[in-house]
């Protein structure tokens, strides 16, 4: 008789505590899963962000425009390597329920700043000579079927044309990836110059700037010279880093990873109480038969091993479950085509694999080493005794 097969007949005496303490735990590892993922998914564009890429907003909002006129204004500031602009389309295709990314931006500087986009020989010459040309990312042209050669009526639910029409003709030139596998690559983009001379109004304007500098250790500096620049003109702006600018993005529908850390933390200290609970009751049923086993010469080591081992094995069981669980639940809902266009870095990373399987054990041993040292500890002819 091993010890492992004691350990698994404790583990399953009693079938319906088993199942009960299972499923809470399946639930925290489901909740712990699906939730980490989520908030992978928020901030997945905040840690792939260029350590020396900065934002140039309009100080009121960023909504707002800046004039045209500040990108040769800015990329003449000393420690200013590349500058590009970039304008919202407010796209979508057919559907004006789903909404897409769609940017009109400066073909040749876009791609040099934005040199993670990987487009295919000759795509980019393509795209540069096609005045309606598009490159799309791989992840919506999979999504919506589209091959390059394709012309795509893309529509805007801000812009219009002067016939009134606000539905622009494009070509698709190329499709690209990203360097980073995981990086979002739903959306597409498109030349600024086609954008200004078709559309009614805001031609002397850009949504705002982006730029590299010289080297990350002089980003506060550049920083403050851009806004020091503009500042107490009719258009002040506001310049900060590409990782800032996209947690402040993030933060203005409120603090995800606080709401999703106090959702984890509240079921994993009530799961911790109740299978803690549970343990500890189980091993009070058996205080006779832990007297026993240490009579026939099972050393108090040993002993205080398979309690721990039956506690770690219980948290592994129902946390590998929920786990899967949570696996599956996020794969089917990233295959949705609505969610997959807003939350495009939905997966399950190995990072929370890897964390979830350290709580795993973590609660095993928490909830089981006070069981665990009272049943090293027991005495033996005192527990005999108990009727």
């Amino acid at each position: 008789m091993t010890d492992t097969y004691l350990v698994l007949k404790n583990l399953t005496r009693n079938k319906l505590r088993l199942v009960l303490n299972c499923f809470a735990i399946l639930i925290a590892f489901l909740l712990f899963g699906a939730l980490g993922s989520l908030q992978h998914a928020f901030t997945a564009g905040i840690e792939l962000s260029a350590d020396n890429r900065l934002i140039v907003v309009n100080k009121i909002n960023f909504t707002q425009p800046l004039p045209i006129a500040y990108v040769n204004k800015v990329r003449a500031i000393d420690g200013i390597s590349k500058v590009t602009h970039a304008n919202w389309f407010g796209a979508y295709y057919q559907d004006a329920r789903r909404p897409m990314v769609g940017l009109a931006v400066d073909g040749d500087s876009y791609l040099d700043i934005y040199d993670n986009i990987l487009l295919s020989d000759g795509g980019r010459e393509a795209w540069l000579k096609e005045r309606q040309g598009v490159i799309v990312g791989e992840r919506m042209a999979h999504m919506h079927g589209w091959k390059v050669g394709d012309r795509i009526p893309i529509s805007s639910n801000i812009f219009s044309q002067a016939d009134g029409s606000t539905v622009w003709d494009m070509v698709i030139s190329d499709i690209f990836r990203d360097k980073e596998p995981s990086a979002d690559t739903n959306f597409l983009l498109f030349h600024y110059k086609y954008f200004i001379e078709t559309q009614t109004f805001g031609k002397d304007w850009v949504g705002w700037m982006i730029l590299t500098t010289e080297d990350s250790s002089l980003n506060e500096r550049v920083a403050k010279a851009i806004d020091t620049n503009f500042a107490n003109s009719s258009t002040e702006t506001d310049t900060s880093t590409e990782k800032a600018f996209n947690r402040s993005f993030l933060e203005q529908v409120g603090s995800i990873g606080l709401i999703i850390t106090s959702v984890i933390f509240a079921a994993f200290f009530t799961i911790l109480l109740i299978v803690g609970n549970s343990m500890a009751l189980s091993i009070r049923e058996r205080t006779r038969e832990i007297a026993v086993l240490k009579t026939i010469g099972f050393a108090a080591p040993r002993i205080f091993g398979m309690v721990l081992a039956e506690s770690i094995s219980l948290a592994l069981i129902g946390g590998l479950l929920g786990l899967g669980v949570a696996v599956m639940l996020i794969n089917g809902a990233s295959s949705n085509p609505q969610l997959q266009s807003m939350l495009p870095n939905l997966i399950v990373p190995p990072s929370i694999l890897i964390q979830a399987l350290g709580y795993m054990l973590a609660l095993g041993l928490i909830t089981g080493i006070f069981p665990a040292l009272r049943a090293m500890r027991l005495n033996t002819i005192d527990a005999l005794n108990r009727g």
